[in-house]
């Protein structure tokens, strides 16, 4: 029985295996870092948020333009002069051209510039953090489907077997039907079973084939693409919780954003202080003028050279909002701060619920193989007292309905482990091969 079951395994395996590649779970995270959509977009932003840091954006560097000014008048004009002379004309033109190269360069904000720069290193940090939260989102979804599809895969093995084992039962219960050793019940009851063998593989083969197209949805790749997957799925039986913890409070995405935030809230503090200082401004520039008048002493003039000054202004009175901003940038400060704290406390109960259930899976392994393992001995007992028939046909029936959930529950506790394998790595920030 047992060399027929692995004879079958093998068989189903080289089966599947027909024109199809086999996807490994570092392959398939590899494709799923390369295409995965929401991977990309998050990359994009992180590229976005690093543009945005430079001392320009800042307003550490001058800002430099050119200009161009136009006025134009037509006027009716008259003049008396001192002497008593009238000067009258109509459609008098008046024309003044300015144009030149001017520079704004803010010398002094009250450190504000130099806070600001700051807090754009900050948010492409933040950026960075985001993008990383995404990966591991991404590829623990990967893996769990992945995984997925090796369970589903083993269980579609297992029914097969069941299959094979049910047709045998139909013929042995029809020969003996024929001759004479056996009523048409016990045909019709084994014949009721192996239909509802066969449902049961047809749904189990209909859900494999959807996680398959989930699968290669997640990849970003056309969802049409076969695969094979690996046979086994193995589980890391030694994680130690303290140092998952370390990681964590090292690493962990999500912690790491809310203290990026907590450094952004200081940095805004900073800014809104900066209020409190004179913003000094020096502004020069090289420009060239040109008059025209059709009426007046000068008809025409043109100047050309440097200008250059400075502007100061300091904030006396704002009608207490410069207190008010203060005040609401500390209680932003304070907020970040116990966000950090519920972070910290979220996370270590999260992995220690998580690692309970780990320490559980892991014992549920061991339990659900030895019960692999008497179910598959009981089975071929009951298989050759059926096959000489000293033990009725509800009896077989149960032995391998026995054997088949037996099989079914060891895959799923293996399954289980690794799913609470991965939910500590994505804690832990170090979801990684």
């Amino acid at each position: 029985m047992n060399r027929f079951l692995k004879l079958l395994v093998v068989s189903f395996i080289a089966l599947q295996a027909q024109g199809q590649e086999l996807l490994t779970v570092e392959e398939a995270v590899r494709i799923a870092l390369k295409n995965n959509y929401e991977i990309r977009i998050a990359s994009n932003e992180l590229d976005i948020d690093k543009e945005g840091v430079s001392i320009g954006n800042a307003g550490i560097l001058p800002s430099v333009g050119a200009v161009f000014n136009s006025n134009n008048s037509t006027q009716n004009s008259s003049q008396t002069r001192a002497d008593g002379n009238t000067i009258e004309l109509d459609d008098a033109r008046n024309n003044n051209i300015n144009y030149g190269v001017v520079m704004d360069w803010t010398l002094f904000d009250g450190f504000r510039m130099f806070a600001r720069y700051e807090q754009l290193k900050e948010l492409e940090k933040l950026g960075e953090a985001q993008l990383q939260q995404t990966i591991l989102a991404k590829v623990s979804d990967v893996m769990i489907t992945y995984y997925d599809l090796v369970q589903q895969q083993q269980q579609l093995v297992a029914l097969d077997s069941t299959l094979v084992i049910s047709n045998q039962r139909l013929t042995l219960a029809d020969n003996r039907f024929t001759i004479g050793k056996a009523s048409k019940l016990e045909v019709l009851n084994a014949q009721v079973d192996m239909n509802t063998d066969q449902t049961m593989q047809l749904r189990q083969e209909e859900l494999f084939r959807n996680t398959k197209i989930r699968l290669n949805q997640i990849l970003a790749r056309d969802t049409k693409i076969d695969f094979r997957v690996i046979d086994e799925i193995p589980v890391e039986e030694d994680l130690f919780l303290p140092e998952l913890e370390k990681l964590a409070l090292e690493q962990n995405p999500l912690l790491q954003a809310q203290i990026i935030a907590n450094n952004i809230a200081k940095l805004e503090l900073k800014q809104v202080k900066a209020g409190r200082y004179p913003t000094i401004v020096a502004n020069t520039g090289y420009q060239f003028s040109e008059s025209e008048s059709s009426l007046g002493f000068i008809s025409f003039g043109k100047s050309r050279g440097f200008n250059y000054g400075f502007s100061a202004r300091m904030n006396i009175f704002d009608g207490f909002n410069q207190n008010q901003n203060e005040k609401i940038a500390k209680i932003q400060i304070e907020n970040s701060e116990l966000v950090i704290e519920q972070q910290e406390l979220d996370l270590q109960t999260q992995l220690g619920t998580a690692y309970q259930t780990y320490l559980t899976n892991i014992s549920l392994i061991e339990l659900e193989r030895n019960n692999e393992a008497i179910a598959r001995e009981n089975l071929d007992i009951t298989l050759e007292k059926f096959r000489i028939g000293t033990i009725p046909t509800i009896e077989f029936r149960t032995a391998q309905l026995n054997y088949i959930n037996a099989i079914v529950r060891h895959s799923n506790a293996r399954f289980q482990a690794k799913l609470s394998e991965i939910s500590l790595r994505e804690f832990a920030g170090n979801l990684t091969f």
